[in-house]
């Protein structure tokens, strides 16, 4: 019988700091003194900020080296150079809660390509305000949580809707939580219960068309372009660090409903790029700004 040949632990590791002379030469020599193959390498150096960003997916191929080991020995390298640093391991599939409302088209998306093996993920869970995707939750065998919210709710009834929000990421242990045209505002506290691990898709090229209706205010003013942003969700509604945007080129022959399909479609390609350069952790933030190594 043939021996199964032992998979080498591979791992990616994120880092910012205040640019310096030599900080891949140290890095990559770090990983090589510790018996690391470099699988592949990026990094940025911002000129404006002056901060310097890198992200490497290694394997660790010597067997007398451990993961407890690595972190340490690399934490006194981090100090030593005053490193902010992430340290992953590269086989984990990150737990994503998805939420959503009424509007159910990158929903659908997201989970067809979660079963489709296109996102390395884990989805424990999918919350929404309304019962309109019990069935397609249940259709992936994905646990449905109905949190109900009326629309002009007084403040306590929201407050004790998110908390249960807040309860089921601790009790599913969420790495990342989706706003899959989520349609409801989040209060401050919430949004920094989310910090840097929340993304929401906006239905425009941002700065647009804000409100209701985006896409018949679009053709009213007679646009040529339609896009969708996605960002990680702040307390300044719709103005959270960037991650990705598209367009797609319209003309007047199209009306209202032909904009909306073709911004759906838009949206949820938008959608699953930033998730997938999430949890691929190509994600770092530079102030109000990201880098995102593709």
């Amino acid at each position: 019988m043939a021996m199964t040949k032992p998979v080498n632990p591979e791992y990616i590791l994120t880092i910012s700091c205040l640019d310096q002379r030599g900080i891949v030469h140290r890095v990559s020599g770090f990983l090589a003194d510790h018996g690391c193959n470099i699988i592949d390498s990026a990094q940025f150096g911002d000129s404006e900020s002056r901060l310097f960003f890198m992200r490497v997916h290694f394997a660790l191929e010597d067997r007398a080296i451990d993961d407890e080991l690595l972190r340490a020995d690399f934490g006194l390298l981090a100090a030593d150079m005053q490193l902010t640093w992430e340290m992953r391991d590269a086989h984990y599939k990150p737990r994503v809660m998805l939420m959503v409302s009424k509007i159910g088209h990158c929903l659908n998306d997201l989970l067809f390509r979660y079963k489709s093996g296109l996102l390395p993920v884990e989805i424990p869970a999918i919350v929404s305000n309304h019962m309109d995707f019990y069935q397609l939750a249940a259709s992936y065998n994905i646990p449905f949580h109905h949190l109900p919210l009326a629309t002009g709710a007084p403040q306590e009834a929201k407050l004790a809707q998110e908390a249960k929000i807040i309860e089921l990421m601790a009790t599913h242990q969420i790495d990342l939580v989706v706003l899959a045209r989520y349609m409801q505002i989040l209060s401050p506290g919430l949004c920094t219960a989310l910090k840097g691990k929340a993304i929401n898709i906006h239905h425009s090229f941002l700065p647009s068309f804000k409100g209701a209706k985006p896409y018949a205010q679009a053709h009213h003013r007679g646009v040529k372009l339609i896009g969708a942003t996605a960002h990680f969700v702040t307390g300044d509604l719709d103005e959270g660090p960037i991650i990705e945007q598209d367009v797609e080129r319209v003309d007047h022959s199209m009306d209202a409903e032909t904009l909306s399909a073709i911004g759906r479609d838009v949206e949820c390609v938008v959608l699953a790029r930033a998730v997938k350069w999430f949890v691929e952790h190509r994600i770092l933030q530079n102030g109000d700004k990201t880098v995102v190594f593709k």
